[in-house]
């Protein structure tokens, strides 16, 4: 009876890491298959990165800062809701003429460039100053994206989003 107990406690010892290790391999494959959407995204969208240079310096897109701005504005609220990521992909296709398709590209990238700096509050510097030198008119639908994820928001704009805002004017010198 003893051998019987002791080979069952080591069949489930085996199924359990078997299960683990399955387990391990599926989650590193998600991770890869998610550093390819990224990849695949920023092909279509024709970002390349430059050596010595950060990300965001060289975006040539401005639909692609304001989605990297729009992503980093909506996680200084807190953790984004699936509500307030749906408005967003809204607010690109509809403020900025995109395709469903390349919005959520576009927010594939924007989370990448928002975690390339470090975090929200320094991706919304960053992405409003290079904003500012690709086209200083392009505050207009910044701002509109801006207002229709501060709509989805149901407490309304956290303090940081009003400090980000007052950054976003900053950089493109509105006072």
């Amino acid at each position: 009876m003893p051998y019987l107990i002791g080979l069952l406690v080591v069949l489930a010892g085996a199924w359990f890491w078997i299960n683990r290790a399955r387990q391990a391999a599926q989650g590193a494959q998600e991770l890869a298959d998610m550093a390819g959407d990224v990849l695949s995204a920023a092909r279509r969208f024709g970002f390349r990165r430059r050596a010595n240079i950060h990300p965001v310096e060289s975006i040539e897109d401005t639909g692609l800062a304001i989605a990297g701005a729009g992503m980093a504005f909506m996680e200084l609220g807190g953790l984004p809701s699936a509500e307030q990521q749906d408005a967003l992909a809204i607010s690109l296709q509809s403020r900025l003429d995109m395709a469903k398709d390349k919005a959520d590209e576009a927010l594939i990238i924007g989370r990448w460039l928002v975690t390339e700096c470090g975090g929200a509050e320094p991706a919304i510097t960053r992405l409003s100053r290079r904003l500012y030198r690709m086209d200083t008119g392009a505050i207009t639908p910044l701002m509109s994206v801006l207002k229709d994820v501060a709509g989805a928001n149901r407490g309304g704009m956290s303090d940081k989003q009003r400090d980000a805002v007052e950054e976003i004017a900053r950089a493109f010198r509105v006072r």
